[in-house]
């Protein structure tokens, strides 16, 4: 990376996905996952042994042997999972998935957001249909790399800001009056604890955040401590998003039931796919819990993609986070890389079929295997 990113879960200079790519009839599908540790439990090693597992005979006879259009139906209504017969981790699925939606994308003739439950051409009535918008504004995150000052003179405009935490909770507190002082009211500021908390001192840690101007606390606790975040959010008084904690649909119930957050944080590889998300999507609406649209750092591609064509299907997220591959990478493998406008911190759709982009010569360098 040529920007490093640093948060108290991890402190990165270097970092590492898997793209997969499937070709059948002449047409090409690129999918992707980022697969952390400390998210699913899952590696990129661990992918690789996964994906050497699995039945590419029988996945290309379904991808080949039924109409594109009768097989997105079917991924719809059922899932990748189960319409493929194939069982694994949450990064293993989005890989295929996302290779598979990007290849019937290109069959179809179909973009970005028409592959997605609610888009034009969708099939699940539940998630409203709504006109794509022109551009969507993005979030932008201050990492212990960087310090507030020169985040504030240099990443603006600002929409929605995300502050990592450090382990000095006065800190941060310092760092949220700061960003608070400067850009006013209008515009929500979050720090994102990743984990680092205890339930010990949450409760006086949220009302110090709060006291300088916080509007959201992201994942302050381990993963699933579901009565010490319901009893975080009533005495701390900040409002909670839920990211390593809800990685699958009987995650984000049980968030729900035991009353332990306001929004999730959806990303594509940690929540399975770009199906799964939209599940999660419709699952928050029902429960009235607000929700963004995240993303692993150090996407380089579909991911990306995919992730933007939900964006674009959802405006009424709290945000979207575009990433920040143009800072960290100094040359893409994919063709067009995803733009982020930095004059105006906007996004727009992207263009094209499937995911809208292709593997860049510079892909061969980093190529691994050919199954």
């Amino acid at each position: 990376m040529r920007t490093p990113f640093d948060h108290p879960a991890a402190r990165r200079r270097t970092s590492d996905s898997l793209v997969l790519k499937l070709s059948a009839d002449g047409v090409d599908g690129i999918g992707e996952c980022a697969p952390r540790s400390y998210v699913t439990g899952e590696t990129t090693a661990s992918v690789r042994t996964a994906l050497e597992q699995v039945d590419f005979a029988a996945l290309f006879a379904l991808l080949t042997g039924r109409d594109p259009e009768e097989l997105l139906g079917l991924l719809h209504r059922d899932g990748f999972a189960r319409t493929f017969g194939i069982d694994g981790g949450n990064n293993l699925l989005c890989l295929l998935e996302t290779a598979v939606l990007d290849w019937l994308g290109r069959r179809l003739g179909r973009g970005a957001r028409e592959l997605l439950p609610g888009g034009e051409g969708g099939t699940s009535p539940s998630l409203p249909v709504s006109r794509t918008p022109d551009s969507l504004p993005v979030s932008q995150v201050l990492d212990l790399s960087l310090d507030a000052e020169e985040f504030l003179a240099t990443r603006g405009p600002f929409h929605f800001v995300k502050i990592k935490a450090s382990d000095d909770i006065e800190h941060d507190a310092r760092t949220v009056r700061t960003i608070r002082d400067k850009l006013g009211d209008d515009v929500p500021v979050m720090v994102d604890a990743n984990m680092c908390w205890t339930p010990a001192n949450a409760v006086d840690h949220a009302r110090r955040l709060r006291e300088a101007g916080v509007d959201y606390v992201e994942e302050p606790l381990p993963k699933g401590s579901w009565e010490a975040l319901r009893v975080l959010r009533r005495d701390g008084g900040v409002r909670i998003m839920l990211d390593e904690s809800v990685c699958t649909a009987r995650d984000a119930r049980t968030a729900v039931e035991s009353e332990a957050c306001d929004a999730f944080n959806i990303r594509v590889s940690k929540n399975g796919g770009p199906l799964p998300a939209a599940g999660l999507v419709e699952y928050a609406r029902e429960n009235g819990v607000r929700f963004q649209f995240g993303v692993q750092v150090a996407e380089v591609g579909p991911l990306i993609n995919s992730g933007r064509a939900l964006a674009f299907g959802h405006p009424d997220a709290l945000t979207v986070e575009a990433g920040q591959s143009d800072r960290f990478f100094p040359e893409m493998i994919v063709a067009p890389p995803p733009a982020v406008d930095r004059d105006t911190n906007t996004l727009s759709p992207a263009g094209g079929t499937g995911w809208g982009m292709d593997l860049a010569a510079s892909a061969e360098r980093w190529a691994v295997r050919d199954l």
